[in-house]
């Protein structure tokens, strides 16, 4: 489904984020941008939203992002502002971005480091949250070209069919923490899965 119209938000690219050493500790801050076009680790959140049916809610980034534009992937994928708890941060930005206002609860956390763009590299320690919700989002169109609810067995194929169409850090996601991305959507599914519907 398409994308509500802009609301007008600022462009996010002169954000600070927090760069952070292999333990997750905050050693100072740097602008988003700059931060990835030199590769330095910093902190990032996560939210996997799912529903009663046992099916993820994911979203295909703008075309215009900075980078990874016109990928599929997770529900909300956002870095905290300096200061702020992660927690707050992703319950924020899952609000700004697909104006769901939900409460999430820590799933995993994850570091990893790809590129991905010619001058990109996302170098990242990830707080994934996870969360349910019934209804339909209203996706900020500047971050959001499209969305939609799928199963976890059909995401689960399609990532791994066609796994270009989808951003790294997602497939990373597949590959790294699907089993407890399964589990926490059974746990609120009005019918539990089978387990062969969450291949690991």
């Amino acid at each position: 489904m398409d994308a509500a119209p802009a609301r007008g938000r600022a462009d996010t690219s002169l954000d600070e984020v927090e760069l952070v050493d292999d333990a997750d500790v905050m050693i100072g801050t740097m602008g988003k941008l700059l931060a990835h076009e030199l590769g330095l680790r910093h902190r990032a959140v996560s939210v996997l939203i799912h529903d009663r049916q046992n099916r993820l809610l994911i979203h295909r980034r703008a075309a215009n992002k900075y980078h990874s534009g016109g990928l599929w992937t997770n529900t909300c994928c956002s870095h905290p502002r300096p200061g702020e708890p992660v927690l707050r941060a992703a319950t924020r930005r899952l609000k700004e971005e697909m104006g769901i206002d939900v409460a999430l609860s820590p799933l995993f956390v994850m570091q990893y480091r790809a590129r991905v763009s010619r001058r990109l590299i996302e170098s990242e320690v990830v707080h994934a949250f996870s969360g349910c919700f019934e209804g339909t989002p209203e996706p900020e169109s500047s971050e959001v070209s499209d969305w939609r609810w799928i199963s976890l067995p059909d995401l689960c194929a399609d990532i791994d069919r066609r796994p270009e169409r989808y951003t790294i850090w997602f497939r990373y996601f597949r590959s790294r923490h699907w089993p407890a991305i399964c589990q926490v959507a059974a746990a609120s599914a009005v019918r539990a899965p089978d387990p062969q519907e969450c291949p690991v």
